[in-house]
Parts: C-alpha cells; sequence; structure tokens
C-alpha cells in the first residue's frame, strides 16, 4: 500500500502536468482565432483579385473554352500537415487522405512529386512507401506564412519546368468549429475552368466597366499569381487552425484524465491517512491497556 507521502508526491506531479496542459489548452484557443481572423482577412483580397479576373476574362473566355482538357500523367501534391505533436490525428487523417485521392487519380508513385509541410506529416507520407522530395517547416504565427507561400511558388515553377508537372493540388484540413475539422482538397494549377467561367459570367457591381491598357496575358498571369497566394495562405491558415484544434481537442482529454485522477489520488490519501490515523489510536490505546495491566 502507498504511504501518504508517496501519495502527495503523485498529487503534485498530476497538479503540475494539469497547470501544463490547461496553459496549453489556453494557447491552442487562442492560435485557432489567430488563424482564423487570417483566414477572415483574406475575403476582401480575394474579391479584388476575382474582379480582375472577372474584366480580363470577358476578352479572354473564347480562347479559354477552346483548350483542351488535359489528362493527369505527372501530379505535384502539397500537404500541409504539423511539425508537433500532441494533434490527434491530424497528419494520420490528412496523409491517408491524400494518398487515397492520388491514387484514385491513376497517377503512379514515381510520376508524383510531393512537397510536405510539417517533419510529422512527411514521416506519415513516407511510412506510407510514398518518396517525399520536399520538405518544410510550419510557421510559428501568421507572421511566417507568406514567406514560405513564396517558397512554395518558387518550387511550383520549378517543377512545372524542370520536370513537366502541370497539375497541382493541394491537401490540408479545412477548420470548421470547436474541435472539428476535416480534409480538403483543392486543385491549384491548372485553375479550375468552370470557375472562370462563374467569374466571367457575374454581373458588374457597377454600370461603367473598367478598362486596362497593360498586356492581356500579362496581366492575366499577374492575377493568378496572386490567387495563388491566396491559395496557398488559406491552406497554410486553415491547417494551422486545425491542428490547433485537434491539440485543443487532445489537451481537453488530457485535462478531464487528470482531473479524473487527482479526484482518485484525493480519495485514496484520505482514505490511507484515515486508516494510519487508526492504526495509531489503536496503537495507543493497546498501549495504555497494557500499562493498565502492569499497574494492577
Amino acid at each position: 500500500m502507498q504511504t501518504t507521502e508517496s501519495l502527495k508526491r503523485r498529487m503534485k506531479s498530476a497538479g503540475d502536468l494539469l497547470s501544463v496542459v490547461k496553459t496549453m489548452k489556453a494557447l491552442a484557443a487562442v492560435s485557432i482565432r489567430q488563424y482564423q481572423k487570417a483566414v477572415e482577412s483574406l475575403t476582401d483580397y480575394n474579391h479584388a483579385v476575382e474582379m480582375g479576373l472577372q474584366i480580363v476574362l470577358k476578352e479572354r473566355m473564347g480562347a479559354m473554352l477552346q483548350r483542351k482538357t488535359t489528362t493527369i500523367k505527372r501530379m505535384g501534391v502539397i500537404i500541409f500537415g504539423s511539425d508537433q505533436g500532441l494533434c490527434g490525428q491530424l497528419n494520420e487523417q490528412i496523409s491517408v487522405f491524400t494518398l487515397d485521392h492520388a491514387q484514385n487519380a491513376g497517377v503512379k508513385k514515381d510520376n508524383r512529386k510531393v512537397l510536405a509541410i510539417g517533419a510529422r506529416v512527411a514521416d506519415y507520407v513516407e511510412d506510407a512507401g510514398q518518396t517525399v522530395d520536399e520538405l518544410l517547416p510550419t510557421p510559428g504565427s501568421t507572421a511566417g506564412i507568406t514567406p514560405l507561400v513564396q517558397e512554395i511558388i518558387m518550387i511550383i515553377d520549378e517543377w512545372h519546368f524542370r520536370h513537366s508537372i502541370d497539375h497541382f493540388f493541394l491537401f490540408y484540413n479545412k477548420y470548421v468549429s470547436g474541435a472539428i475539422y476535416h480534409p480538403h482538397m483543392v486543385q491549384l494549377l491548372p485553375v479550375n475552368r468552370e470557375w472562370l467561367k462563374e467569374i466571367a459570367r457575374k454581373k458588374w457591381d457597377s454600370k461603367s466597366l473598367p478598362i486596362f491598357r497593360m498586356d492581356g496575358d500579362r496581366i492575366f498571369s499577374s492575377l493568378i499569381r496572386e490567387y495563388l497566394f491566396v491559395s496557398l495562405y488559406r491552406a497554410f491558415a486553415e491547417s494551422l487552425a486545425s491542428e490547433n484544434a485537434s491539440r485543443l481537442a487532445s489537451m481537453q482529454n488530457a485535462e478531464k484524465n487528470i482531473e479524473e485522477q487527482l479526484q482518485d489520488l484525493h480519495v485514496q490519501f484520505h482514505r490511507t491517512r484515515q486508516m494510519t490515523i487508526t492504526e495509531e489510536l489503536l496503537d495507543i490505546v493497546a498501549g495504555f491497556e497494557a500499562m493498565q495491566e502492569e499497574a494492577s
């Protein structure tokens, strides 16, 4: 049976661990809101890009519709996960979702180039037999997202020109609410034609249509690069929000388990303390009775 001193040590350790868990839980909740705001801030920026595309596409839509849809022979995969642990099945779920989609697309492993964001998800992908060609760290805050987006765009350019990859897909966990998220896929390139058609057919907000004097190809290319930036930035923010949502859920479960353990330890401590006091009282009574017998 454990002594009261050993139970006190266990209670102290559990209490210290509970403090750490509560701190991590609070940090996760704050981080979720930070990345939610980052996603919300993209709305106006994305709307401005779509308005620019709307004007350019009114003159280019005919030429775009004449282009034939190409089959996917080589695929560029960009998968977002985490560098840190304590985030449940986040990395496992997105890696399984990604590899299933690549397999269903009919693209062989040798014809895939994989860029992993986060060492943990890269391990899951490689354990499944898929080579990871590039690995980037996850940013610690929203300030670190933009430099990584620029680096990814450079990698996309390199893969396109060196390895003749035309199809690029983003795979990340999309945040829903609370501790809920789900795997999500976005076709980054080539840009979805249906989306472009929808933008071109939108009614302009005012009666006067803006005009542009720049070369149409040049301005269209610039707008597509802005679209790439928005898509990649959103993928980072959604993935990081999902990571913290998963960590929040893990910390909530850990907090509940520690509190239950602390409650059990308190019960054991009081029971052991009561037994010790009872034994000491019995020893005193037995000693008193022995002394009375000797005196008589």
